[in-house]
């Protein structure tokens, strides 16, 4: 694994979201073939453009680094540093011309991660980070809210049905009783949302490590916790639920989610323990 810091890997997912975002931009809301995967999920020409792109750039920059895609699925050595990539993250929503779409950059060492990108061209807001560079929307800082409360909070998920689990459900639909907004702005955009301090709460029922990896370090880097419904930070878990850090343990309770986490591989849990 070639040394490259933490500040360089934010430039790099920077610049390979937007590009592979920009590629995606120009399929967005155009006549298109939607083909069924063997998940029941969509894919399009655009969610494979924009993979391809993505892989081309960083095995043109990162030679001895593994790629896992959506689309494409593993190439390299999984032992070095891995490139997870969403094209399109929300293809559902991107095939029906909705803007709330993006495409997901993640790099990881094993099983932490170390940057990530979210970009949802559609509406020109991109969030980036690496551990210990912070995290920055549109080129400047942002930070999770710092409300306190659950009345009052914008609460968020992508599907309020939470198949196949009845119970997370029940607790989600008593939860959203009582904030102020509970809406499904889903997918990567929901994150976004949390880590630029506009809503306070985003969980998802299932996830897929491209879909979970850039946004720990978006989420936590901004001041708030990401976990899956088992309570661990990781990108290969069940699930995801992303929250401010003043809000994170009361939520994960009424979820039903350990916290503390058992485990912080960015360390990072003793600098925010007083928000929890």
């Amino acid at each position: 694994m070639s040394a490259v810091g933490n500040e360089t890997l934010l430039q790099a997912v920077s610049e390979v979201a937007r590009l592979s975002g920009r590629v995606a931009l120009t399929h967005f809301r155009t006549r298109l073939d939607i083909e069924t995967k063997r998940d029941g999920s969509p894919v399009t020409i655009a969610d494979r453009a924009a993979e391809q792109t993505a892989r081309e750039w960083i095995a043109a920059r990162f030679p001895h680094d593994a790629i896992l895609g959506e689309e494409f699925g593993p190439e390299g050595d999984e032992g070095e540093r891995r490139w997870l990539i969403d094209p399109i993250d929300g293809t559902k929503t991107f095939v029906r011309g909705v803007p709330l779409w993006g495409t997901l950059i993640g790099v990881v060492s094993r099983d932490t991660v170390l940057a990530g990108a979210v970009y949802c061209p559609a509406v020109d807001e991109i969030v980036v980070a690496a551990v210990g560079e912070g995290c920055w929307w549109n080129d400047a800082r942002c930070h999770v809210s710092e409300h306190t409360e659950i009345v009052g909070s914008t609460l968020l998920t992508t599907d309020i049905r939470f198949v196949g689990y009845p119970d997370r459900a029940a607790r989600w639909s008593a939860l959203a009783n009582e904030a102020a907004v509970a809406r499904t702005w889903g997918d990567c955009y929901g994150y976004l949302l949390v880590a630029t301090g506009r809503a306070e709460l985003m969980v998802d029922n299932l996830m897929s490590p491209w879909d979970s990896a850039a946004l720990i370090p978006v989420v936590r880097e901004a001041g708030g916790e990401f976990s899956d419904w088992d309570g661990r930070i990781t990108a290969f878990g069940s699930g995801a639920m992303a929250s401010n850090g003043a809000m994170a343990a009361r939520l994960r309770a009424r979820l039903g989610v350990p916290w503390p986490p058992a485990n912080d591989p960015n360390g990072a849990g003793e600098r925010r323990a007083g928000l929890t």
